[in-house]
């Protein structure tokens, strides 16, 4: 693979879902991409394979002029804001339709409606490569022997460097559109378009999952990899910070006046130490003193939001996303109902899911133990995981 030199980060992104082709190969019938796929449309699927990611701004999705019904029926619910494109006669004109439809978005993920099971591990690899290139796409590597032949082999063909192309194929967005502004002829997919502009385009690391359903078998095939376990995880994390001299505490990123604050090795926001060992726990990585030992220099008086970032993407490098969490703050004083909606929407920000998946409240100890004497705060708190 080659390295282009460092640009500027491409995002946010926009995935741009090419949904408009007939899938003449699968059969007649309901396009392909409208029939169901484990009770679940297989355009809904592909759609929320990029709802909530944190670094997709919008989704667009090209159909054909015919299905605006029965896409209208098949299309989830969406957090990310989402608009539909008619598309043209040929799927190069399709992917200019959805292109000319993006709008403040510096990036652009190409996808084919017909591979609901991508991943979120191979999304964020294109979105990582993009950082360093125009281009990026996901491929595996050929592993079986090639033949040449008709009936009977003929020849061998050698894999050495041969791919396996997959999507979503991801690009710069004003590279892309001035490349398939100045496409003639077809071209396979749209790496090749790039290529043809001289773009350069990096290759990532796809996935068996992410198979493009084209014939009766591929479905099959998608059903058993959808009856595979789930992986979910539960962690819970507890914490306590007392009270010192001080006119604030943080407590979830949010600065609360006190007539007090709260002492610790870092900036002390007992909330969101708890959050961050609450992932470590369902990860089974141990606890914040594991990652940023209290005897290290380097930590004192950190920002808390730090150690939560770090748990958060240690989740997403191991392939779970947050479902949601559920914290509460044991405490006489401060009154956290007056700040409860700010440190839920900056505690949604940090664990980049949607504010409806947090909770923060706040209990007393009916005046008993160390919080009841208004000696310091205590928390407690839940997190989900799910592997994507």
């Amino acid at each position: 693979m080659s390295h282009a030199p460092s640009i500027s980060p491409p995002l946010p992104a926009a995935a741009l879902i090419v949904a408009a082709g007939r899938g003449t190969r699968m059969g007649g019938g309901l396009p392909k991409q409208y029939r169901d796929l484990g009770s679940i449309p297989v355009i809904a699927r592909t759609i929320l394979a990029f709802d909530t990611h944190p670094d997709v701004a919008q989704i667009v999705v090209v159909i054909h002029a015919d299905d605006a019904a029965i896409f209208a029926d098949a299309c989830p619910k969406t957090q990310t804001p989402l608009m539909t494109v008619m598309g043209g006669a040929t799927r190069d004109a399709s992917v200019r339709a959805g292109l000319a439809a993006i709008a403040d978005c510096e990036s652009v993920l190409i996808h084919d409606a017909a591979r609901p099971l991508v991943s979120r591990a191979v999304v964020d690899g294109v979105l990582t490569a993009l950082t360093t290139h125009e281009g990026a796409a996901p491929a595996l590597a050929v592993t079986d022997a090639l033949w040449q032949g008709d009936g009977t082999v003929d020849g061998v063909k050698d894999r050495t460097g041969l791919w396996r192309a997959q999507t979503p194929q991801g690009f710069r967005l004003a590279a892309i559109r001035a490349a398939h502004g100045a496409l003639q002829g077809p071209a396979a997919d749209d790496v090749a378009v790039a290529r043809a502009h001289g773009v350069s385009v990096a290759i990532t690391s796809g996935a068996e999952e992410n198979l493009k359903l084209t014939s009766p078998g591929d479905f099959e095939r998608a059903e058993k990899m959808l009856e595979r376990p789930m992986d979910i995880r539960v962690g819970n994390g507890f914490d306590v910070h007392r009270f010192g001299p001080g006119d604030q505490v943080w407590l979830c990123g949010v600065s609360v006046p006190h007539t007090r604050g709260l002492q610790g090795h870092s900036d002390a926001d007992v909330g969101l130490h708890t959050l961050t060992d609450a992932i470590y726990g369902a990860l089974a990585e141990g606890d914040i003193g594991t990652h940023f030992p209290p005897s290290d220099p380097q930590w004192k008086g950190a920002e808390s939001h730090i150690f939560l970032t770090h748990a958060v993407d240690l989740a997403a490098s191991r392939g779970f996303t947050i479902s949601n969490a559920d914290l509460t703050l044991i405490c006489e004083q401060p009154k956290i109902g007056p700040v409860a909606d700010a440190m839920r929407a900056r505690v949604a920000e940090l664990l980049r899911i949607d504010v409806g998946r947090v909770s923060v409240k706040a209990t007393t100890s009916e005046r008993l133990g160390f919080t009841g004497r208004e000696e310091g705060i205590a928390a407690i708190a839940t997190v989900t995981l799910v592997a994507s």
